[in-house]
C-alpha cells in the first residue's frame, strides 16, 4: 500500500476541535511528554543511585515519583494520539523537545533532591505553557490532563524543596 492509499484509508478526525488547534495542542503536549520522560529517567536514575543517611527515605520517595511519572507519560502520549498526531517516543525526539538537562555525573543525595525539585518546576512551566493552546481549542480533556499534572508537580516540587530547608 502506497502513501496515498494509506492517506485515503485514514479516517478523518472530527472531535469538535479544529485541525489547527489539535496540531498546536499536540505540539505543546509533545514538549510536556519529553520533559516528563526526561524527569522520569532522572528520577529513576536517582532511585537506583542515591546513597547516604537519607538513602531509605529518598529511595522510596523517588520510586513513588518515577512510578507516577510512568503512568503520566502514558496518559500524555495517549492524549496526543487521540488528537490525531504521533507521540514522540525516541531519545532523539525527547532530547530535541525537552527543556530538562540530562545528568552526566553522580550528585550527592541532597543535590539529587534539588535537581528533581528544579525538574518538577520545569515540567510545571512547560505544562502551564501548554494550557494556552488547549484553552484556545476548547479542549477540556487536555486542560484537565494538564491541570492534574500541574497539581502533581506542584506538590512534588514542594515536598522535594522541604528536604532542603
Amino acid at each position: 500500500m502506497n502513501r496515498i492509499q494509506k492517506a485515503e484509508k485514514k479516517m478523518k478526525i472530527n472531535i469538535g476541535i479544529s485541525e489547527e488547534h489539535r496540531e498546536a495542542i499536540a505540539n505543546e503536549l509533545s514538549k510536556v511528554l519529553a520533559d516528563s520522560y526526561m524527569l522520569y529517567l532522572k528520577t529513576h536514575n536517582y532511585h537506583w543511585n542515591v546513597t547516604g543517611e537519607l538513602f531509605h527515605s529518598l529511595h522510596e520517595q523517588f520510586e513513588e515519583q518515577y512510578t507516577e511519572l510512568a503512568e503520566a507519560i502514558d496518559e500524555i502520549a495517549e492524549r496526543i494520539r487521540s488528537l490525531g498526531y504521533r507521540a514522540p517516543g525516541t531519545f532523539k525526539e525527547f532530547n530535541e523537545l525537552t527543556s530538562i538537562e540530562e545528568d552526566t555525573e553522580e550528585p550527592e543525595a541532597l543535590e539529587m533532591v534539588r535537581r528533581l525539585a528544579l525538574g518538577n518546576e520545569q515540567v510545571l512551566r512547560t505544562a502551564r505553557h501548554a494550557l494556552q493552546p488547549a484553552n484556545d481549542g476548547e479542549d477540556e480533556a487536555t486542560v484537565d490532563l494538564l491541570t492534574q499534572r500541574l497539581d502533581v508537580h506542584s506538590k512534588t516540587a514542594w515536598m522535594l524543596r522541604s528536604h532542603l530547608e
